[in-house]
């Protein structure tokens, strides 16, 4: 799966170079392809998800033609900067470090976030976070390289062994063959695995973690932008907010999570 991501994404992205499509008529949307139900890229380089029906919503409203190209989540934000997309949309949460880097829309939703692990398992009753925390001394923890998942067990489960792939698919072999103790993601990601016959055996934690309880989780999910990219915020910003009013949102949000986590213009 590895070596296909890579390989897509490389023929896509092929002969780019610095663009200024957005000003073209055409948006251009850097997304990861590998993140089910946020955005899936088949071997044709067609998007789906959750984040392709938020971007053609967003190139709609703006009267411009979409794009997708496809990269790997860790490499997202330098080609971004390198001008080989316009925007990011691929589940990437705001978060001061990234802030750094680059500039984001205001938040277009917001997902809460859960371990999985073996029905079996000592953690799979646990309620509370103080004990999870303990309990997960040691232990091996699946997460996504580049994601605030990554940044959140750095942080909060010192004491762990963080175990980091390129793709969900790669965590979840590992995690099925039993070479990981346990997964991090979004309860969404997590939901997906659950779904699927190999993990018949495995349930989430009941310990719900949301952005709110730490920071490096992030202020919801955003559109990337340059940071000289002003006019372009400004556009992305009053498209999200019409979407957001209109409805648009929460019904690609319960489409693809069966749940509304859209967020509106406060």
């Amino acid at each position: 799966m590895k070596l296909k991501l890579l390989s897509l994404a490389a023929v896509l992205a092929c002969g780019l170079g610095p663009v200024a499509h957005a000003a073209e008529g055409e948006l251009v949307i850097g997304t990861e392809g590998a993140y089910p139900p946020f955005s899936m890229a088949d071997a044709n380089g067609n998007v789906t998800g959750f984040d392709a029906d938020v971007g053609n919503a967003v190139c709609e409203k703006l009267q411009l033609k979409c794009r997708f190209v496809v990269q790997a989540f860790d490499g997202l934000i330098p080609a971004l900067n390198a001008k080989r997309f316009d925007v990011i949309i691929s589940g990437m949460s705001i978060t001061d470090e990234r802030q750094k880097q680059i500039d984001f829309s205001n938040s277009y939703g917001e997902f809460p976030n859960q371990f999985v692990v073996k029905k079996e398992s000592e953690l799979a009753g646990v309620k509370d976070f103080d004990t999870l925390k303990k309990d997960l001394s040691g232990l091996r923890i699946g997460v996504q390289s580049g994601t605030t998942h990554a940044a959140y067990v750095e942080k909060n489960m010192p004491d762990a062994q963080l175990m980091t792939y390129d793709t969900l698919d790669q965590m979840q072999i590992d995690l099925s063959s039993g070479r990981l103790d346990t997964s991090f993601a979004d309860t969404s990601a997590q939901n997906d695995f659950l779904a699927k016959p190999e993990a018949a055996d495995f349930q989430l934690v009941g310990v719900v973690i949301d952005s709110a309880s730490d920071a490096t989780l992030g202020k919801g999910l955003g559109i990337g932008i340059r940071k000289d990219e002003g006019e372009l915020k400004e556009r992305i910003n009053q498209a999200l907010c019409d979407l957001g009013e209109e409805g648009t949102l929460k019904t690609a949000s319960e489409k693809w999570f069966k749940l509304d986590i859209s967020q509106k213009c406060k």
